[in-house]
């Protein structure tokens, strides 16, 4: 089965990657949008549509976000009464049918559920790590295009 989606548990990899955003608070706005704007750059690099889950409502979670959420990187808040892990495991559930999930989180209870119905679970440090560097790895993909498309320009004229 392909991987359908990526399932982000958002805080908990906020709070792995303090250079993300640095010197803004774990839970605003704008440490948010940070990470929304990374796993979008994320997400167009490999076509794998993802979901962020936060713990909370928008509003009263520091402040709304600048950021839309669309199908292919969707922003999720939990209500009261309900867990960023519990939509998890839901869509996890509710996705088993057309493929695997990846959840990202570092709640290791979490991941073996997420594991237990079918699907993949990788730590927060593990996801760094692979956004990492397939950004750097199209970033250089991006540098040698240009230098040949710029080389190909100056023999022509």
């Amino acid at each position: 089965m392909s991987l359908v989606r990526i399932l982000v548990d958002g805080y908990s990899l906020l709070h792995s990657w303090p250079e993300l955003a640095p010197g803004k608070a774990r839970y605003s706005a704008a440490a948010r949008d940070e990470l929304i704007r990374v796993l979008t750059l994320y997400r167009d690099a490999t076509h794998t549509p993802i979901s962020i889950f936060f713990d909370g409502s928008s509003p009263k979670m520091g402040g709304p976000s600048q950021t839309v959420s669309t199908a292919e990187v969707e922003i999720l808040f939990s209500r009261a009464g309900q867990t960023a892990d519990q939509m998890i495991e839901r869509a996890a559930h509710r996705f088993q049918p057309y493929g695997e999930v990846l959840a990202v989180t570092d709640d290791v209870a979490e991941r073996e559920t997420v594991i237990n119905l079918g699907g993949l679970a990788s730590s927060c440090w593990n996801f760094i790590q692979t956004v990492q560097n397939t950004l750097e790895e199209l970033q250089d993909d991006i540098k040698h295009h240009n230098r040949r498309e710029q080389n190909k320009f100056k023999r022509r004229y």
